[in-house]
C-alpha cells in the first residue's frame, strides 16, 4: 500500500469516527443506532463503523475498511470486529453512485415517523428548497442485512435532487461528497422532518411553485457560503 493510500485511509477513519459523535449531538440516534462511513478517496474503498459498539468507544483504530462489496480488508485496523449491518447498503450505494462520498443512517426520530406512515416530506418550507431541491422521498419496504437496502435507497435517490430517502417502515439514509457532507444531509432531514410535522398540527401545509425551488436550490447549493461546491447530483 502506496504511503498516500495509507494518508488517505487514515484521514478518511479519522473523519468518520468523529462524525458519530454529530449523531448523538443532534439527537439522531440512540444506544448503537444508525452508521457513517465514508468513501476513500481515489480506491475502491470505504471506512464504516463496527457493529454494536457504543458510540462512547468509536475511535479511528477501531472503523472498520472495506471493500465496494462489503468485504472487510483482513489484517487492516478494526478488521478483528464485526462491521455494521448496514454495510452492504453503503457497499451498493458507493458501487452504483460513484459520486457519492459518505452515506449516513440515523433513527431520528420525526423521520422514522414520516417513513412509518411511508409518505414522503413535501416541500413547503424554504429549508427544503435550499437543502434538498424538493420533497424528501420515500423508498421501499427492503430488509436489513443484504443489499436490499441499498437497492432501495439507488433506485429512489438516482436522478433526484434529494440527499436523504426515507425507507419506508425503516428511517432515513442520506448521501453526500464525503461523510461530512452526508451526516450534515441526516441533521437537515430530521430538522425539516420535526419542521413539517408541527405545520401539518395548523392545517394544511402550503406548497412552493417549483420555480422558486429551483431558484432556491441553485442558489443555496451555488451561491451561499464562502466556499460553495454545487449539489451532488
Amino acid at each position: 500500500m502506496s504511503p498516500e493510500l495509507q494518508e488517505a485511509i487514515d484521514g478518511v477513519r479519522a473523519d468518520v469516527a468523529a462524525l458519530h459523535a454529530e449523531l448523538t449531538r443532534y439527537g439522531l440516534v440512540v444506544w448503537t443506532g444508525g452508521n457513517v462511513s465514508g468513501r476513500v478517496p481515489g480506491a475502491d474503498l470505504f471506512v464504516i463503523k463496527p457493529s454494536g459498539v457504543d458510540y462512547d468507544d468509536l475511535a479511528p483504530e477501531n472503523m472498520i475498511l472495506c471493500t465496494l462489496d462489503g468485504t472487510v480488508v483482513e489484517g487492516s485496523p478494526g478488521s478483528d470486529r464485526s462491521p455494521s449491518s448496514d454495510t452492504a447498503a453503503h457497499a451498493y450505494v458507493y458501487r452504483n453512485m460513484p459520486d457519492v462520498g459518505g452515506v449516513v443512517h440515523t433513527h431520528s426520530p420525526y423521520a422514522v415517523a414520516w417513513a412509518a406512515r411511508g409518505e414522503a416530506i413535501p416541500c413547503v418550507i424554504t429549508a427544503m428548497a435550499d437543502e434538498f431541491g424538493g420533497e424528501i422521498p420515500v423508498g421501499p419496504f427492503a430488509v436489513i442485512g443484504d443489499d436490499s437496502i441499498g437497492r432501495g435507497i439507488v433506485e429512489t435517490l438516482r436522478g433526484h435532487r434529494s440527499r436523504a430517502v426515507l425507507m419506508k417502515n425503516h428511517g432515513p439514509f442520506t448521501i453526500g461528497k464525503d461523510a461530512r457532507d452526508a451526516v450534515k444531509a441526516a441533521v437537515m432531514t430530521e430538522d425539516v422532518a420535526r419542521t413539517v410535522h408541527l405545520s401539518r398540527q395548523l392545517g394544511e401545509p402550503v406548497p412552493i411553485d417549483p420555480n422558486a425551488v429551483d431558484s432556491l436550490f441553485n442558489r443555496y447549493q451555488n451561491v451561499y457560503g464562502q466556499d460553495p461546491t454545487g449539489s451532488l447530483n
